[in-house]
């Protein structure tokens, strides 16, 4: 809720006559706008009303095409929240019920270890071009490795990227969207190759022997090795 700087400047009258002024300043503002805003009762407060629906819908599924990032965010009871950045072609939309994204290996295997524990996961995309748009998807999720008798019929959906090591499969429980009138125009210049190649220039058993070391997260939680 965001409170007008000069909504408690004045007297009782002078307070009126700007509460007057300032509404009709706020509605040519806002006037023409195709999202939905309410002025709220009280001088001073606006509010942008966020949608929830159950499941993905196409119109959901085309906006998360488009984009080229992602963002996820896990916790456990106690300890650290993960919120992560996600890049790469490694999202996508199997149901309107459930997605899911692969994983390449990194610093840390957070999301794995909250997920095992807790099971919470939020995952949000920006458009940052027209319209100005934030999707949330709240879910249930879990890690589907490699060895697990999932992963065949789940990779299938993918092109697998260099350092993969596992895939993350969602049942959505909720989808948020809200106005996202405060996210910047950006544009992509280009991916960043850095990470795959990095897994790409470790001979295969080095790799898997050092998968298969990270069997904790930064809280202690445990992880299964890929």
């Amino acid at each position: 809720v965001w409170a007008a700087p000069w909504a408690e400047r004045g007297n009782r009258r002078d307070r009126s006559v700007s509460q007057i002024r300032a509404r009709g300043r706020w509605a040519s503002l806002f006037r023409g706008r195709s999202a939905k805003v309410a002025l709220n009762g009280e001088f001073g407060q606006i509010s942008q009303m966020a949608e929830f629906t159950e499941t993905l819908t196409d119109k959901h599924a085309e906006m998360i095409g488009r984009q080229p990032i992602f963002f996820t965010a896990t916790a456990a009871a106690d300890g650290r929240i993960n919120l992560s950045p996600k890049g790469y072609d490694a999202f996508r939309v199997l149901s309107p019920r459930q997605v899911a994204y692969l994983d390449l290996g990194g610093s840390g295997n957070e999301t794995h270890a909250h997920l095992s524990v807790d099971g919470r996961i939020t995952i949000m995309f920006c458009n940052f071009d027209r319209p100005a748009l934030i999707l949330r998807i709240y879910g249930k999720g879990r890690a589907v490795l490699p060895q697990d008798a999932e992963w065949e019929a789940l990779a299938a959906h993918f092109t697998l990227l260099p350092g993969t090591r596992q895939i993350f499969l969602i049942d959505v429980e909720s989808v948020q969207t809200s106005c996202g009138w405060g996210v910047p125009f950006m544009t992509l210049e280009r991916e960043r190759d850095t990470l795959q190649k990095a897994h790409t220039q470790i001979e295969p058993d080095a790799w898997v022997a050092r998968a298969q070391g990270r069997t904790t997260s930064i809280d202690g939680l445990p992880t299964r090795p890929t």
